[in-house]
């Protein structure tokens, strides 16, 4: 995955994204032999930066943090754990990222965004039931289903023997007689949205998961992945900060 030198230069330690415009600017910086230019992106796992002739050089230590768009057909795991050689969700990024590992799971017919890291503690506090975080779905259900199943869906259901968690349920659009619903969750059992559904008497047709928490989706497209912007990592982290200080104060 391609990104501007500045950014690389950063994530290496090198000086803020400003400072590292200078250096580029001045002709410092080289990408596979070849003098840099504002504007031009590299891929650390592809091609060799070098800033005054030594090679970028990334702590192995350091926490990275991936979101990646998890196409339909791929399960969620680290290997096939029933040898059936079916893709894997590392597959999907190259394996000189290091050891990291999806946070959370979709089920192998459903798609949508997916969290890669190597931060454990990040990990365990975005996935552990107690802090309830949200994660939104777009799902697309055969049939039109009633407003009195979709109310009863709202308040929770039986599962498992015991209710579901109360659920945001907006219907998007009713196409060929089927429903466009986006569903968010603050609890996330097996196969949760497909059972219920079932249980209603429309099928799911597709599940997309369009957010987890403060990040999106957004532009990704299946098989397609990204570092998280510094941005994003902030308002993850202060997501993160905001549950667990909601649930001490309880």
């Amino acid at each position: 995955m391609e990104e501007r030198l500045q950014k690389l230069m950063a994530r290496a330690g090198i000086g803020s994204r400003r400072a590292n415009e200078e250096l580029i600017a001045a002709g410092r910086v080289r990408v596979n032999g070849l003098v840099a230019r504002l504007g031009d992106k590299a891929d650390i796992f592809s091609d060799t930066v070098e800033v005054d002739g030594c090679a970028l050089k990334f702590d192995s230590d350091q926490h990275i943090y991936i979101k990646l768009y998890k196409p339909r057909g791929v399960i969620s795991s680290l290997e096939d754990e029933m040898g059936q050689n079916r893709a894997i969700v590392r597959d999907l990024v190259p394996a000189t990222a290091g050891h990291i590992y999806p946070v959370g799971r979709l089920d192998k017919q459903s798609e949508g965004l997916m969290l890669m890291t190597n931060d454990g503690k990040l990990a365990h506090r975005l996935t552990h039931p107690r802090y309830e975080h949200e994660k939104v779905y777009e799902v697309q259900l055969e049939g039109r289903i009633s407003e009195a199943d979709l109310k009863q869906w709202r308040r929770g259901v039986l599962l498992d023997d015991r209710l579901t968690a109360p659920a945001r349920i907006e219907v998007l659009d009713h196409k060929s007689g089927d429903s466009l619903l986006r569903i968010t969750l603050r609890e996330g059992r097996k196969r949760q949205i497909r059972r219920i559904a079932a249980a209603f008497g429309h099928p799911v047709h597709s599940l997309i998961r369009v957010s987890i928490g403060p990040l999106q989706l957004g532009n990704l497209k299946p098989g397609e992945w990204r570092y998280l912007s510094q941005e994003e990592l902030r308002q993850l982290n202060q997501s993160l900060g905001a549950s667990r200080r909601q649930k001490t104060n309880k």
